[in-house]
């Protein structure tokens, strides 16, 4: 059973090819490992029916029809802000529990025709809101590595979906990233996060955050199993404008020359909180690449320390506009305080939505006011402008380099009762504080874990590059993947 953990998508499927397995077998391993492990509280709804039916389909493909997709069989997590068909979708919010979508999100329906199988929907802070998977109403999800009274946190807000494929309940989970929350827990669990470029993977059918800055994120146990999902989900949809119209064209792991790239070291991520432990992880693998004469600068990027404002008030905007919806008419929750408009609408945004949902659009409303719309919002456009430059300027101006490497968080995984003693804005400002940046600007992103820290909890790095560069990120992210030799995790 402990190699449901370390089981690759190359070793699954020469598993099924010599029958050591079988689709329906793996299938039924994966869902007897999340019922197992039901107190990490990783699924919101284990969709084990669906999973044995695409078992069914995917063996036939196998065995009788002897065409197999990239995906067949392979186990998956989906988090509950993606709309499935006949499959409650949630958010983790009383406002959509019993919200039942008629369709499919893009992503969804593309790795289900690559032959992938759905294990179920992962947990997730309400609405996506959150950097710890605490803030769910279906309770927190915990983190694997740390088992005791005072348990650790997943990181947010895909937490369930790195717990779902660090405990090995499934291969691979789609989350959603919006300043950090694919990377963040990847990184607190010890699996791989990967934002793609924004518009590289249809946003269809991923109920909204931040129209701006949501990107679909893929979570997975090594950088060629990300690397095929990446190939799955991503190029144009018709349904989604903001996908680029560009064809998609394939990822390849190949042997890189690492003399050939530049890496960047931003001062600025150099930040008050950064824990030593962190620090030190990061000179080492700088030095490390340096060793494989890959070529390693010091690169300045000044406008880091206002990103997170910035991308606050953005955030805040954008959620209250994108919760205008839930107003107990249309879909959702509707309350009996039916007497007015104006208490039906209330009463169903105060039950329906938790306290961070409820004043982040308090927030939001306040910045778009008349008389703050240029003070706040219009002036947080400029400096995401201006921070977006500044990512310019160090991959394309002088002295240019081809990556970036960074912390992904500023320390291991905090335990569940120090994370709640501060506030939920504050958490998401320390949590998220490396990792918006890079929604901010639009460009790609991979958390690769790197070594477990004296607390036995897992540490990451980040890489980012300009739009587009999944090719090199995932490459050198691949290189770095083997140089570490990162342990999975060992389960009972």
């Amino acid at each position: 059973m402990n190699k449901l953990t370390s089981y690759t998508i190359k070793e699954i499927h020469k598993g099924f090819q010599n029958k050591l397995l079988t689709p329906t077998s793996f299938v039924d391993l994966c869902i007897q490992r999340a019922k197992q492990k039901s107190e990490l509280n990783a699924f919101i709804t284990l969709t084990e029916e669906i999973a044995e039916n695409h078992a069914i389909e995917s063996e036939k493909r196998t065995y009788i029809d002897k065409k197999m997709r990239p995906l067949e069989g392979i186990t998956i997590a989906i988090k509950d802000n993606f709309c499935t068909k006949n499959i409650p979708t949630t958010c983790a919010s009383n406002m959509l529990k019993n919200f039942v979508p008629t369709y499919d999100a893009t992503v969804y329906s593309r790795l289900i025709n690559s032959g992938a199988c759905l294990v179920g929907k992962s947990n997730l802070d309400e609405f996506a809101m959150g950097s710890g998977t605490v803030d769910s109403i279906f309770g927190p999800t915990r983190n694997p590595w740390f088992s005791s009274e005072d348990w650790k946190i997943s990181g947010g807000s895909s937490g369930g979906s790195a717990v779902s494929v660090s405990s090995g309940s499934c291969v691979a989970a789609i989350g959603s990233d919006t300043g950090g929350s694919t990377r963040n827990p990847a990184a607190l669990c010890g699996v791989i996060g990967l934002k793609p470029t924004y518009g590289l993977v249809s946003r269809y059918g991923l109920i909204p955050l931040v129209n701006s800055m949501d990107v679909p994120g893929i979570l997975a146990r090594n950088i060629d199993d990300t690397t095929k999902i990446l190939n799955c989900v991503a190029g144009p949809d018709t349904l989604d404008a903001t996908t680029v119209k560009k064809p998609f064209k394939p990822i390849n792991i190949t042997d890189i020359d690492l003399s050939q790239i530049k890496i960047g070291i931003p001062v600025e991520y150099h930040c008050e909180g950064m824990s030593t432990e962190v620090i030190g992880l990061w000179r080492h693998i700088a030095d490390l690449l340096e060793n494989e004469k890959c070529q390693i600068q010091s690169v300045t990027l000044p406008h880091t320390s206002v990103s997170i404002a910035a991308y606050s008030i953005l955030n805040q905007c954008e959620v209250a506009s994108n919760m205008a919806r839930y107003d107990g008419l249309e879909f959702g929750l509707r309350t009996s305080e039916d007497y007015s408009t104006e208490e039906l609408y209330a009463s169903t945004r105060c039950i329906g939505f938790n306290n961070v949902v409820r004043s982040r659009i308090f927030a939001g409303n306040y910045f778009l006011l008349t008389r703050n719309y240029e003070k706040y919002f219009l002036k947080a456009l400029r400096l995401r402008r201006l921070i977006s430059d500044d990512f310019n300027k160090v991959f394309n101006g002088p002295n240019s380099v081809d990556l970036l490497l960074t912390p992904t968080t500023l320390t291991d995984a905090p335990t569940f009762n120090d994370f709640t003693s501060k506030h939920n804005r504050d958490q998401c400002a320390l949590q998220d504080y490396c990792t918006q940046p890079a929604n901010m600007a639009g460009i790609p992103a991979v958390s690769v874990p790197i070594r477990v820290s004296t607390n036995n909890m897992p540490l990451s790095l980040q890489l980012m590059g300009p739009a587009f560069s999944e090719q090199v990120l995932l490459n050198v992210a691949k290189r770095i993947e083997d140089l570490v030799q990162f342990p999975s995790l060992k389960m009972e």
